[in-house]
C-alpha cells in the first residue's frame, strides 16, 4: 500500500465520527439529522425531492401568476396577497375582450389614490369592501389576498385557446399514429436480428440524439424548401415542373415531429418486443394459425406496454411542441406552444399564458392518472 494513503472506507469512518462529535456539541444539527433517513430510505428519497424541485415548485409558482392580474409593470403582474394601505382605492377592472385584451394584455390595471399601494382588485378579509369596479371607495390598511379566475374564463371565452389546443392534440395524435406505424416495424426488426447487430442497430437509432435538436430541425428546411434537395431532385428527374410548396405547411410539421421523436417509439417497443417468447408463434403455426392472425392475437397484445409507453412519449411533448411549428409551419400551424411564447414574449400577459399551461397540464395529467390507474388494477386482478 502506499505511504499515506487512508482507505476510503477509514476516511468515512473518520467523517461520521466527525459529524457524531460535532453533532453532540451542537443539538440543532443533532435534531436535522435525526430527521434524515438512512440506507434505503435515503435513496427513495431522492426521486421524490427531485419531483418536489423541478415540477412541485415550479408548478406552485406557475399557478400562483395564473391566478394574478395582468399589469404593465415588471413582473408584469400582480401579486396575489397584497397590503394595501388604508386610503381610497379606485379599481376599473373590465373583463378581457377581443382586440383590446390582446392590446393591453388583459383588464386595466388598478389605481390608488394613495402612494404605495398595490394595483389590482381586492377583497377584504371580512367582506365589508369588495372592491370590483368603479369610483373610489375607503378601504382599511392590511394585506388582502385575491384569486383572480377571469384568466381561466377567458380560456373558454376566446376562440383562439380552443382551435389552437384542439390543433394541437390533433397534430401530437396524428404524429403519434404515424411514428408508431413506423416505429413498430423497425422495433420488431431490430429485435428479431441477430444479436450481433442489435447494439449497431439501436446506436443507429440513437445517433441522431448526438446533434443539437435545433441544427436537425434547420436541417429539414434546407430538404423541404422550394429549392431544396427534394424539390430539386424532384425537376431533375423530370416528375414535375414547379417546385412542391413543402415549407411553411401542416406536411412539413408532421414530418418534423415524426422525425424527432421517432427514436422515442422505437426504444420502448424494441425493450417489449425483445423479451417476446417466440415459442408462442411457433405454437400458434403449429395450431395452423395464419402469420397475421398470430400477429394480430399474440404480438400486439403482448407488445401494448410498449406501445402505451412509445405513445406518450411521443404524445405528450408533441401537443406542447413549439420549435418545430415555428420553424417548419405556417399561419395555419396554430399550436398551443406558440400561443403560449406569444402570450408571455408578445403580449406580456404572463397569468394568462400560465393558465393556458395549467390547463394543458391538467389536460395531459388525468389521462395518464386515469390509465396508470386502472393499470394498476388489472395487475390486482391478474395476481
Amino acid at each position: 500500500m502506499k505511504s499515506g494513503f487512508v482507505p476510503w472506507g477509514e476516511r468515512m469512518s473518520s467523517g461520521t465520527r466527525f459529524i457524531t462529535l460535532l453533532a453532540d456539541r451542537l443539538p440543532p444539527l443533532r435534531w436535522l439529522l435525526g430527521l434524515l433517513p438512512s440506507g434505503r430510505g435515503l435513496v427513495i428519497l431522492i426521486p421524490y425531492v427531485w419531483l418536489v424541485a423541478f415540477f412541485l415548485i415550479p408548478f406552485i409558482i406557475v399557478a400562483k401568476i395564473s391566478l394574478s392580474e395582468s399589469v404593465t409593470a415588471q413582473p408584469p403582474y400582480t401579486e396575489i396577497i397584497r397590503h394595501i394601505a388604508s386610503g381610497q382605492v379606485s379599481f376599473a377592472a373590465a373583463p378581457k375582450t377581443g382586440d383590446a385584451a390582446d392590446a393591453t394584455g388583459g383588464a386595466p390595471p388598478a389605481t390608488t389614490t394613495q402612494a404605495g399601494s398595490d394595483q389590482g382588485s381586492v377583497d377584504t378579509p371580512d367582506q365589508s369592501a369588495a372592491i370590483k369596479g368603479g369610483p373610489a371607495e375607503d378601504v382599511s390598511g392590511g394585506f388582502y389576498v385575491k384569486f383572480n379566475w377571469d384568466n381561466y374564463d377567458y380560456l373558454f371565452s376566446d376562440d383562439l385557446y380552443f382551435k389552437a389546443g384542439k390543433n394541437a392534440v390533433f397534430t401530437a395524435f396524428i404524429s403519434t399514429v404515424i411514428c408508431l406505424l413506423i416505429g413498430f416495424p423497425m422495433a420488431y426488426g431490430i429485435a428479431r436480428s441477430p444479436a450481433a447487430w442489435r447494439g449497431t442497430l439501436l446506436m443507429l437509432i440513437i445517433l441522431p440524439f448526438w446533434t443539437s435538436f435545433l441544427i436537425r430541425v434547420y436541417a429539414w428546411i434546407g430538404i423541404l424548401k422550394n429549392n431544396g434537395i427534394v424539390n430539386n431532385l424532384l425537376i431533375w428527374l423530370g416528375v414535375i415542373d414547379d417546385p412542391l410548396p413543402m415549407m411553411n405547411t401542416n406536411f412539413a410539421v408532421f414530418i418534423g415531429i415524426v422525425y424527432s421523436y421517432l427514436p422515442f417509439m422505437i426504444l420502448p417497443l424494441y425493450s417489449t418486443l425483445e423479451k417476446m417468447d417466440l415459442s408462442l408463434l411457433e405454437a400458434a403455426a403449429d395450431l395452423g394459425c395464419r402469420p397475421w392472425k398470430a400477429f394480430l392475437q399474440i404480438t400486439v397484445p403482448l407488445a401494448l406496454p410498449g406501445i402505451i409507453a412509445g405513445s406518450m412519449l411521443v404524445f405528450i411533448p408533441a401537443v406542447g411542441e413549439y420549435v418545430i411549428p415555428e420553424l417548419l409551419g405556417g399561419p395555419d400551424s396554430l399550436m398551443i406552444g406558440r400561443i403560449l411564447s406569444n402570450e408571455f414574449f408578445s403580449n406580456r400577459d404572463w397569468p394568462v399564458a400560465s393558465a393556458v399551461a395549467i390547463a394543458i397540464l391538467i389536460l395531459l395529467v388525468i389521462p395518464i392518472v386515469a390509465f396508470q390507474y386502472f393499470q394498476n388494477k388489472q395487475q390486482e386482478a391478474a395476481t
